[in-house]
């Protein structure tokens, strides 16, 4: 079901993503954390997500991206209580901190940021690390979105810091600037990333029921 849920994401059917994941975090409840094994190692060769956090960052994310923003924070509040490493945490408190703004909750969002530190180890999620400190005035949206074209990750990199560059000038009102990054993000390779699939339900929002 977690698994599953993650490619209904994929497939764009955020319902069915619900659904399956929902169910997941029911049949959970009573078991220790797993340690999920990567499908891909990362650099230190060490599994470092759990499937509890999977499943409820991957739940939150289908709510996103559906627009109940109400529905991914009740998800983020319970992916935080297992995101037990600085790599989940960042990955959690970015799209939570995302949530909390799209909601209006900014003096919330803010609390979440004293969670980063300069200091965090981070193996796996630099782009959610830069979002963030770029969320606490440390690095310029200039910098988060420029990605060195030829990294190894350059399309994942720029799908990425891209969705979070754009979704934070168009929370802070400048949505011209924002629908021009989501188109770049969009115009990328990387079809499969949250930032490519989260800047394209954007532009569908944005675009609205008629088009």
């Amino acid at each position: 079901l977690r698994h599953r849920g993650h490619r209904f994401i994929s497939m764009r059917l955020f319902d069915r993503a619900i659904d399956d994941l929902t169910k997941a975090s029911q049949l959970m409840v009573p078991y220790p954390l797993e340690t999920e094994p990567d499908g891909a190692p990362n650099k230190i060769n060490t599994p470092l997500s759990n499937t509890q956090f999977n499943i409820w960052y991957h739940l939150g994310l289908a709510h996103y991206l559906k627009g109940d923003f109400p529905k991914a924070e009740q998800s983020y509040i319970e992916c935080l209580k297992v995101s037990n490493n600085d790599d989940l945490l960042v990955a959690t408190i970015d799209w939570f901190y995302m949530t909390y703004r799209r909601e209006g909750k900014d003096e919330l969002a803010g609390g979440l940021l004293g969670n980063i530190t300069d200091s965090m180890s981070i193996v796996e999620n630099d782009s959610y690390y830069k979002r963030l400190k770029m969320y606490q005035g440390k690095l310029a949206p200039e910098e988060v979105l420029t990605v060195n074209p030829a990294a190894d990750d350059y399309d994942l990199s720029l799908a990425t810091q891209g969705y979070g560059v754009g979704n934070w000038y168009f929370y802070n009102g400048d949505t011209a600037r924002a629908v021009d990054i989501f188109k770049k993000v969009v115009s990328g390779k990387s079809f499969s990333s949250f930032g490519f699939i989260a800047s394209e339900a954007e532009l569908a929002r944005l675009r609205g029921p008629n088009h």
